[in-house]
């Protein structure tokens, strides 16, 4: 049996089904991991946009060359979706010839794209016409070993699927943890157990590598300031265990950013920015405090206790008047624990797609192989 050569245009055709609903409001998009994404770019009438029916593909021809990439997603749902006019969508035609998940996998791997992109035209955007596309030549194995291939990325997808739906429900169990705190324990303002750090770098003892920006995410970030002829005398030193905020509100997503250094190494931030540290971390562990930081109730609160005129300010006065509810230190600790089980899980559960992602070529190689040797 072996391999067999097919154009692509042997196994699909286009879909042309229009929306026919002039304001629909769940359109879709396609992001670099070639998944559908709720598009934030829609159009005043829809009733042209193309409708994506399950078991069928989406992509975008125009943005190949720009990209390096084929924006192709496949409708596994039982769903019908809609999708931009700028999309085109088409079926596989025989599926006694491949599968659609097969087919999937070959337009997710690098090597596929890179030959996209060498197909693609001399416009600006690098447009892939669809009959070039359709004139792609790919070797097939025989459909008893597509199939098993497919099984064994299924097989991993559900396990991914499981995985990360025990992740959502431990961070349930902590947001509700957190919640229950919250109407059965008395609320106590933080200004009683924080106070501020002033500590600056004028021994010059930290560089540029220690320069840290803090990120809506309430994360400490490379800074993105423009660093050529600054001193870095005046800036303030985040030590281990230490926090620090950005006061201006204004124009940031409606949050405030806000940050834990939970590293051992200390960073440097500008002095417009504040430092405060936990006085006594046996009344509050720094790593409980950070979890009400990272709230959206914060900051809802946060952006509402802001004051100014051009740039609204949350003070370090209004700031200590945040009030939590502060258990018994054994409590605190039960719940970062869930939590830093559920923050572990979350970056194991990253490395698990990344390497789903990264298995496509390994399949098809592996289905390539087995077909050879028949």
């Amino acid at each position: 049996m072996g391999l067999t050569k097919y154009k692509i245009g042997e196994f699909v055709e286009p879909v042309s089904i229009k929306c026919g609903i002039a304001n629909f409001e769940n359109v879709m998009g396609i992001n670099i991991d070639k998944q559908f994404i709720p598009s934030r770019n829609v159009g005043k009438d829809t009733s042209n946009y193309s409708v994506v029916p399950p078991n069928c593909f989406a992509f975008n021809l125009m943005h190949v060359g720009r990209d390096k990439k084929i924006p192709v997603a496949l409708n596994n749902t039982n769903e019908e979706l809609v999708v931009s006019p700028a999309y085109f969508v088409f079926r596989i035609s025989k599926e006694n010839v491949i599968l659609k998940e097969y087919f999937y996998m070959i337009m997710s791997s690098p090597g596929f794209d890179r030959y996209a992109w060498f197909c693609t035209d001399s416009s600006i955007r690098g447009n892939l016409d669809w009959n070039r596309f359709c004139d792609i030549e790919i070797n097939l194995p025989p459909i008893e070993i597509q199939q098993k291939y497919v099984n064994v990325f299924n097989a991993m997808q559900e396990n991914q699927k499981v995985y990360e739906k025990g992740l959502e429900d431990l961070k349930l169990t902590c947001d509700t943890y957190i919640e229950q705190l919250a109407k059965t324990h008395p609320h106590k303002a933080i200004g009683n157990y924080i106070s501020l750090c002033n500590k600056t770098n004028n021994e010059l003892k930290y560089g540029l590598k220690n320069v840290k920006g803090i990120s809506i995410n309430k994360e400490f970030i490379e800074t993105k300031a423009d660093m050529k002829g600054v001193s870095l005398n005046s800036y303030l030193l985040v030590e281990p265990d230490a926090f620090s905020y950005v006061t201006v509100t204004s124009r940031n997503g409606e949050k405030i950013s806000i940050a834990h250094n939970g590293s051992p190494d200390t960073y440097i931030v500008s002095s417009s920015y504040v430092v405060f540290e936990v006085i006594n971390k046996d009344e509050l562990l720094p790593s409980y405090l950070k979890l009400f930081f990272n709230r959206s109730e914060f900051d809802r609160y946060a952006r509402y206790n802001s004051w100014g005129s051009a740039r609204e300010t949350f003070a370090w006065d209004d700031f200590k008047e945040v009030k939590i509810p502060i258990p018994d230190i054994k409590i605190q600790q039960s719940i970062v624990n869930i939590y830093n089980a559920y923050i572990k899980r979350k970056e194991i559960n990253e490395k698990i797609k990344l390497l789903m992602k990264n298995i496509y070529p390994i399949l098809i190689k592996g289905s390539l192989e087995e077909a050879e040797k028949i």
